[in-house]
């Protein structure tokens, strides 16, 4: 298993530790509801420093992003970033990724997740017939989520940059805690407010950020939070997870993903997802929750009321911000409208359940 700079830090915070994505990560320290009641209700921080980011670099470096992500990247301006998805040839989806506009036309940085970065790293180059200067910048890139309604306010005595208005999906470059060269974004995944920085890890830059957070978090509340909060904390939002809501088979269309598949530029499977847009698909990814007591897991079947298979479960919890099981799961179309009923077949039984809105509520 690799390590971040930061899994000393845990071990000795008494995390539970376990592989995710080949990395030894803290899957909670005080406990999942515990640390997910902080992020809503206050601050937490999270090492995300498993995850991928490349550099593209050069007058090319626009167009290779435009062909290979669904998004519209070229509406981003420096100090903007944007949700987009690398589809592959079969209207599926290689992976999701953020897109960071370092300076327009010329610099941009990808953030993928951290068991597609080879996956991610391959596709791209195979793409790349304009020779655009890459840079996969994945193993010497620190990563911390600090997320929850108070995060921006413990940090910003930290730096002089103004975090306290950054917009959602926007970002700033400058010192904090003393390191330079650190970049601010007002983006995460827990739906919950907040920022992630970025930075390189050099001349123990790692500690110092660390440190100098908990410094000033500490006495109010800040907590460290387990990758366990984090999966939590994005169902309840309803955002997908590779690999359980979204994958090489998935498309965006079905996934609820048509805000980020724009049909103004060329990029791959746009033929597909363009003739979906105007057929409808067959299936589509809802969010519900349990009236029946029992907790849905990944792979459960979604059953109809005479118990024929309309589906599969992709995401499930007890949700602890609001006392009730709640997932996300891959239905037939007919069966997608809010409030319809299904059932989802755990062990023997078929429990009761139905579609619900998200951000679930």
């Amino acid at each position: 298993m690799k390590n971040t700079p930061f899994t000393n830090k845990h071990i000795a915070l008494g995390a539970k530790m376990a592989s995710f994505a080949g990395y030894n990560m803290p899957i909670s320290y005080t406990g999942i509801n515990d640390e997910h009641a902080a992020v809503r209700k206050n601050a937490g921080v999270f090492d995300v420093s498993h995850m991928g980011e490349f550099i593209l670099k050069g007058e090319m470096a626009l167009d290779l992003i435009q062909r290979v992500t669904s998004n519209d990247a070229a509406k981003l301006k420096n100090g903007q970033a944007q949700y987009s998805c690398l589809p592959n040839e079969d209207g599926g989806i290689v992976d999701d990724l953020l897109v960071y506009c370092i300076e327009k036309n010329k610099v941009y940085m990808l953030v993928v997740n951290a068991s597609n970065i080879e996956k991610d790293w391959n596709w791209i180059v195979k793409h790349n017939t304009n020779k655009v200067e890459m840079h996969n910048i994945s193993d010497k890139t620190c990563l911390l989520a600090i997320q929850g309604p108070n995060a921006t306010k413990i940090l910003q005595p930290l730096t002089e940059m103004d975090i306290l208005n950054l917009k959602y999906y926007t970002f700033t470059k400058g010192t904090f805690a003393g390191v330079e060269n650190v970049l601010v974004s007002a983006t995460g995944y827990t739906g919950a407010g907040g920022v992630e920085i970025y930075f390189e890890e050099k001349d123990e830059a790692a500690d110092k950020i660390w440190d100098a957070i908990f410094a000033a978090g500490g006495p109010q509340g800040l907590k460290p939070i387990g990758l366990g909060a984090r999966d939590t904390l994005r169902l309840e939002m309803g955002f997908c997870l590779y690999g359980n809501d979204i994958d090489d088979t998935t498309s965006p269309m079905e996934a609820g993903l048509g805000w980020i598949t724009k049909f103004t530029k060329e990029f791959t499977s746009k033929e597909i997802f363009a003739r979906q847009k105007t057929e409808g698909v067959t299936r589509k990814l809802v969010g519900f929750e349990m009236i029946e007591k029992g907790i849905p897991r990944h792979g459960y079947e979604i059953k109809d009321y005479s118990g024929e298979t309309i589906g599969v479960v992709t995401s499930g919890t007890q949700s602890p911000s609001l006392g009730k099981a709640i997932g996300m799961g891959y239905v037939r179309t007919a069966f997608a409208a809010i409030d319809t009923d299904i059932y989802i077949k755990v062990r023997d039984k078929l429990l009761q359940a139905k579609v619900a809105k998200i951000p679930f509520s």
